[in-house]
């Protein structure tokens, strides 16, 4: 089974889960690292761009289906 557990990994590596775990064995598990930071600063720096190509009439037009009211 898998389960997610939210952790924070600190500058020198050591993972500190955020809740307790109890495991009846040893197990293997993967670790993803979220950069908040880096994350943020991208969809910020991508806004205009982005905002720009959105704004356009043929892309409100290729979406507006997804508008429609039944």
């Amino acid at each position: 089974m898998l389960r997610s557990v939210e952790a924070i990994i600190g500058p020198d590596g050591e993972v500190r889960l955020q809740e307790p775990v109890n495991l009846t064995r040893a197990c293997r598990a993967i670790v993803t690292i979220i950069d908040e930071a880096g994350a943020c600063e991208t969809a910020l720096l991508s806004e205009q761009a982005l905002g720009e190509d959105w704004n356009r009439p043929e892309e409100d037009e290729a979406w507006s289906h997804l508008q429609r009211v039944p």
